[in-house]
């Protein structure tokens, strides 16, 4: 891929960058990476959220080459701010469609995250679903903040693996803080902050009806799965999310009023 590839533009979701992309144009520059490598964070409505209280967090999604529109609130947000036509790009989809688009061209892949029962469950559900593909390796690493010695360890297991894409599945802000600093040590690595995506090729965790995906609710899915973890996020971001979405919306709408007078 040129040297000069552009990469989809951002725009600013209360104080997150989010892409103006499509799943297509995603998987696609996965599979085929700027020499320098690519990053990509899946992001939702608390992905936005975390980015107004944790900096570390907040650097490390603003220095991501493409930032997607996992969750449907962000997609009526770039609707809203000029993009009409935005769709959802979210993780299992990403996920899936560079594995098919990568079958081609013999793309290695390497899981970092999550368990070694869920990481075997996934390799296994994965080489059903695509024979073809080419698992370079797979880890499960321990409890713990991102360190050195864990940068240290990512590039050198990775690089050894002859891996073309990492994806990262340890859950946010984790996943996107090293994968913020891998990616330097990592040239032409395509890297995806996927979270739970790992679970779902697992078969751990069901994904929602596609009529609740549609209409926004996924979150109230996920909450009925898992309320004992995810009430206090659900409880709190939703509607943070509105409210300073909504400041946002009423406030472009002023300048652009001001603008016309």
């Amino acid at each position: 891929m040129s040297e000069t590839t552009a990469l989809p533009n951002k725009i600013t979701v209360i104080s997150a960058g989010i892409s103006t992309t499509s799943l297509e144009e995603v998987a696609g520059l996965i599979v085929d990476p700027p020499p320098e490598g690519l990053t990509v964070a899946v992001s939702n409505v608390q992905a936005v959220m975390m980015t107004r209280s944790d900096k570390e967090y907040a650097a490390a999604h603003a220095a991501s080459s493409i930032a997607t529109s996992d969750g449907v609130p962000l997609v009526w947000a770039l609707r809203k701010l000029g993009q009409p036509d935005q769709s959802r790009v979210e993780g299992f989809q990403i996920t899936s469609r560079a594995i098919e688009l990568g079958l081609a061209k013999n793309r290695r892949h390497f899981f970092y995250g999550a368990s070694q029962e869920t990481l075997d469950l996934l390799q296994e559900k994965l080489k059903q679903r695509y024979p073809e593909i080419e698992i370079a390796g797979a880890y499960s690493p321990p409890f713990g903040p991102v360190t050195d010695d864990t940068v240290a360890d990512v590039v050198t297991r990775v690089t050894e693996s002859g891996a073309d894409i990492l994806w990262i599945g340890l859950g946010l802000p984790k996943q996107d803080v090293l994968m913020a600093r891998v990616h330097p040590k990592l040239p032409g690595v395509s890297i995806g902050a996927i979270g739970a995506v790992f679970d779902w090729f697992a078969g751990n965790v069901s994904k929602a009806p596609e009529w609740m995906q549609k209409a926004g609710l996924e979150w109230l899915y996920r909450l009925s799965k898992e309320p004992r973890r995810l009430w206090r996020r659900y409880i709190y971001n939703n509607p943070a999310y509105l409210i300073l979405l909504g400041k946002q919306l009423l406030l472009a709408k002023f300048k652009k009023t001001k603008v016309g007078t």
